[in-house]
């Protein structure tokens, strides 16, 4: 199984890895049948994400993914970090194997489900802002 550069830099040196103790949303995604558990803790500013940390139980590719969504929506507007897509994920890495595709979906997701946890505790509905959160194919 070949990794990108990227990869195997986020794996190795990963970014915004812990947690934020005060954070202002956190999502849970994966389970253990798959092995893939990724934990998001978002701090929001003005509707900016100011802070994002990531804790995650999973092999390279998902620790990976982890630590490159977080780089991608550091210092961004909820607005564009609703956008986020586990494909942006994937071309940030410069690509990954096809096996571990739902490594990326479980990044998006985790951010999503971060984001919808946010919007509860603030008193708004997180379901047509963030929709429905579904589990990857492979952890089925």
């Amino acid at each position: 199984m070949q990794y990108s550069e990227k990869v195997l830099d986020h794996f190795s040196n990963p970014r915004n890895v812990g947690e934020i103790e005060d954070a202002d949303g956190i999502g849970e995604v994966g389970n253990a049948k798959c092995g893939d558990i990724m934990k998001m803790y978002i701090k929001v500013d003005n509707d900016i994400i100011t802070d994002v940390k990531f804790k995650t139980f999973g092999c390279g590719a998902a620790v990976a993914t982890s630590s490159m969504a977080t780089e991608l929506i550091k210092g961004q507007p909820i607005s564009e970090v609703l956008k986020l897509t586990n494909k942006a994920v994937v071309e940030a890495l410069d690509g990954l194997p096809a096996v571990k595709l739902h490594c990326s979906v479980l990044a998006e997701q985790a951010i999503k489900s971060a984001l919808s946890d946010y919007y509860t505790r603030k008193g708004i509905d997180p379901k047509p802002i963030v929709g429905d959160i579904e589990e990857c194919e492979a952890c089925h």
